[in-house]
């Protein structure tokens, strides 16, 4: 099994990072966060610092299995004028490799046009930016090879879904009893 990377940036939304990771790692799933800033510090959006355990620039990602990016603002923004990130969600889409973004995220991958004629989800108000979606503001999307998440409401039912895609429903299963969810 591969790696799954979280990409972090300054004003990155919480509960949206930190539930991802803390359920793709209790599945079992080697989880690396990446900065894609310069500094291996960043500041979430309601000021929480997380040390990441790696700079984008110093990673090549040959083992990933998954890229996931977490909304909040302006951490999506970030994301989204990375060239290395952008460069490697291009290479996962032409791979058909899974990509996941909740909240103000999935507009990085609705710029590069990758959500044209797919069923997607976001954060009211950055519809705009999914260029090409049906937006059907559903709590969680899944079609092909991208899961896109609403907002951090939806932060356990999207991290769900990633392990789901990656290991099955019975792995989801024994999370959602042990969580009790």
């Amino acid at each position: 099994m591969g790696t799954v990377y979280v990409f972090f940036a300054d004003g990155f939304e919480e509960i949206e990072a930190f539930t991802s990771v803390d359920v793709m790692r209790r599945a079992g799933l080697n989880v690396e966060m990446i900065t894609v800033t310069p500094d291996e510090i960043v500041k979430g959006a309601h000021g929480v610092p997380v040390l990441c355990d790696k700079n984008i620039v110093n990673c090549d990602f040959f083992d990933a299995d998954l890229i996931l990016l977490p909304g909040g603002m302006p951490g999506a923004a970030t994301l989204e004028k990375c060239d290395d990130l952008r460069r490697l969600i291009l290479r996962f889409a032409e791979e058909n490799k899974p990509i996941a973004a909740i909240c103000a995220a999935p507009m990085v991958l609705g710029k590069l046009g990758l959500l044209k004629g797919k069923k997607a989800t976001c954060y009211p108000g950055f519809e705009q930016y999914l260029e090409g979606a049906n937006c059907t503001g559903a709590m969680v999307e899944k079609d092909g090879n991208v899961i896109t998440g609403k907002g951090p409401g939806a932060a356990m039912e999207f991290a769900l879904a990633v392990v789901e895609l990656l290991q099955g429903k019975d792995k989801v299963a024994e999370l959602k009893e042990a969580m009790i969810v």
